[in-house]
């Protein structure tokens, strides 16, 4: 497909309008670029360009999107359709807070309702993304040890299994990490645990569901073990679709919590964004959450607060898709959601297990992972190229090598809202595949065959990208 400026033709315009008869304001030499080469095109042919890019993306929209521990789920557009009335997309950042009290008034219901969710006292909407909630969040739990003179802890503890943005959040607020590994069942070694903590240790970081779709049996008795230890305990909340009004992560024994809600809540987030990543907390750390607040009658402020986090309060929008996701879906629908996803995950994962191997052959969660070593030992062909296979059949392929603690992983999640349907199709393709693999290996050579940019050069793509496009260079098909 051709890049816009390679169909620019100098002189084409997608509109001319008549003079308005208006005075041009003429901007001051030293302010003028001296060249715009903006690409020159016809209307018809800019909205051929652009329908043609849409059809090359690969979205929730248009295929079966089951990427592990990302919660790919559908949007409802209802959301969008609520986050694009005027009231709310036509107000300014900049505005005084008492010309916005119904935007106000929305936040804060979300706040409300996201506490109720959590079992947390207060929250803060200001993060833009998962991993800056997680960086805000231990920067509450810094802030509450020093202000108490306790420096000195200065230590997380974090899984094998944990997200890789866990570790880089503690680190960038200076503390050091400690790593606890799991058990046979996927969970986290509790010797393993008693022996990590002690007089510095400042906190647990956990996901529960954890990286591996399961959920810990021992949670209560982890977050009791950091407790006694003087050490909070921080709720990654990445897969909190898995228990959304089934289990609140403050009654067992959570501090603090960060929130996704462009995964839980459904706003689409491919593409690196939009994100929100509210923080929630337990009400003896409120004081600590960044400034502004949303209380009762607007903005409020606190001495102890960490202070301000980012320009501004919040991706709007994204926090009013997600508020109207929870009010169209309301208390039950939430709690049938999670039930659906994790009823979804095992189905899928017993149409396929007696052929390939999985890391933890115990129900799961919302989300299961396969472990392909096996299969490259005896074939060759690995999760990679399993993945990649899939795309010659209109699904999105899985999280690949991740959480690190298996070999060759291959991480599903179907979310909630595929069909079983679909969930068939997609344990015959794979069962498909693993029959190729074993009767055919030199099929999985150069996957996909069907997609517009097949089979790629990964290690020169590495080491060479190609970030900028020159002009007068020739286009690729």
């Amino acid at each position: 497909m051709s890049l816009i400026f390679e169909l620019s033709k100098n002189s084409r315009r997608c509109a001319v309008f008549p003079d308005g008869g208006v005075h041009q304001y003429q901007l001051p030499e030293k302010f003028a670029r001296k060249e715009l080469d903006l690409p020159q095109i016809a209307e018809v042919d800019l909205v051929r360009h652009y329908m043609g890019l849409s059809r090359l993306a690969f979205g929730v929209d248009n295929g079966f999107y089951p990427l592990g521990s990302c919660t790919m789920k559908y949007n409802p557009k209802v959301n969008e359709e609520t986050a694009a009335l005027e009231g709310f997309t036509q107000i300014h950042p900049l505005q005084p807070a008492g010309t916005v009290k119904g935007a106000l008034k929305a936040l804060k219901q979300l706040q409300d309702a996201l506490c109720d969710l959590t079992g947390m006292d207060a929250m803060t909407l200001k993060p833009a993304a998962g991993a800056h909630g997680e960086f805000t969040g231990m920067q509450i739990i810094r802030k509450y040890f020093v202000s108490r003179g306790m420096a000195e802890r200065n230590e997380v503890i974090i899984p094998d299994s944990a997200h890789g943005t866990n570790p880089a959040s503690a680190a960038m607020n200076g503390f050091r990490i400690v790593a606890v590994k799991s058990n046979e069942n996927g969970g986290v070694d509790l010797d393993s645990l008693r022996a990590a903590v002690g007089e510095h240790t400042a906190a647990l970081m956990l996901t529960n569901p954890n990286t591996l779709g399961l959920f810990d049996e021992n949670i209560e008795k982890i977050t009791r073990i950091v407790h006694e230890a003087g050490g909070l305990c921080y709720y990654d909340g990445a897969n909190l679709n898995a228990v959304m009004g089934l289990v609140r992560p403050g009654d067992i024994g959570f501090d603090v919590i960060h929130l996704n809600l462009h995964k839980t809540f459904s706003t689409p987030h491919g593409g690196g964004g939009p994100g929100s990543g509210p923080v929630g907390c337990k009400a003896f750390l409120a004081a600590h959450l960044p400034d502004p607040v949303i209380g009762e009658n607007g903005f409020e402020y606190s001495e102890d607060s960490i202070g301000s986090v980012r320009s501004f309060y919040s991706n709007f929008l994204v926090c009013i898709k997600a508020l109207t996701y929870i009010k169209v879906m309301g208390a039950d629908g939430l709690k049938r959601a999670s039930q659906n996803a994790v009823l979804n995950a095992n189905y899928l994962l017993h149409k396929i297990k007696d052929i390939y191997d999985v890391s933890y052959d115990r129900v799961c969660m919302h989300e299961f992972v396969l472990c392909l070593q096996r299969m490259k030992d005896e074939t060759g062909v690995s999760a990679k190229e399993i993945a990649k296979a899939l795309l010659d059949f209109e699904i999105h392929p899985p999280t690949m090598y991740f959480p690190l603690i298996v070999h060759e992983a291959l991480m599903f999640e179907p979310t909630e809202t595929e069909s079983r349907e679909t969930l068939d199709r997609c344990a015959k393709v794979l069962r498909h595949l693993h029959q190729l693999a074993y009767s055919d290996p030199a099929y999985f050579e150069g996957v996909p065959h069907k997609t517009v940019v097949s089979h790629v050069d990964e290690v020169k793509a590495a080491r060479n990208p190609v970030l900028k496009y020159e002009k007068g260079t020739e286009a690729s098909d």
